[in-house]
């Protein structure tokens, strides 16, 4: 099984800037290509949905202590939150559970991390696995175009660096 890429844009690098919820600077064409990476993830999960498996909602895997797994997000990412959130929407993540998850829901669902898209506790672990490392690269290119420091950080140490400002 292959994971299709998308095209690789040839655009110039757009200079225009709007301040995002979390009080960082963040350029709207890299807010835009970020959800096109998770509009490509969410494409992929459709078209493979044998493999991707079907997620019940049950926001057992939101609770990374008990599930026993981490989860890793990139820069890119967390501008694509602050952007998307109340000013308030960056919470600390003191425990071992997503604070976005409230009463077994997903609270930020529309903006949620590529790694929340890829994992589902019934999924085929290879293709979840090769969709991270597709996801992973274009990341990686993403962070090379605008110029940012490609970094890969579990949640927690990433929210709370976020909050500490406050």
């Amino acid at each position: 099984m292959r994971i299709r890429g998308a095209k690789k844009s040839g655009e110039p690098v757009a200079r225009k800037e709007e301040k995002t919820a979390a009080g960082c600077k963040a350029n709207t064409r890299l807010l835009r290509r970020v959800a096109e990476i998770y509009d490509w993830l969410d494409s992929q999960i459709a078209e493979h949905r044998d493999l991707a498996g079907c997620c019940d909602s049950c926001g057992r895997c939101c609770d990374f202590a008990a599930f026993d797994h981490r989860l890793f997000v990139t820069v890119s990412e967390l501008m694509y939150l602050a952007a998307n959130v109340s000013p308030k929407g960056i919470k600390p993540m003191p425990a071992g559970r997503c604070p976005y998850n409230i009463a077994g829901k997903c609270t930020v669902y529309k903006y949620r991390f590529a790694g929340c898209r890829i994992f589902c506790c019934k999924g085929d672990k290879d293709f979840q696995g090769e969709l991270s490392e597709s996801a992973v690269k274009k990341f990686k290119s993403l962070c090379t175009e605008f110029q940012i420091p490609y970094c890969y950080t579990d949640l927690a140490t990433a929210l709370n660096s976020l909050d500490g400002g406050r």
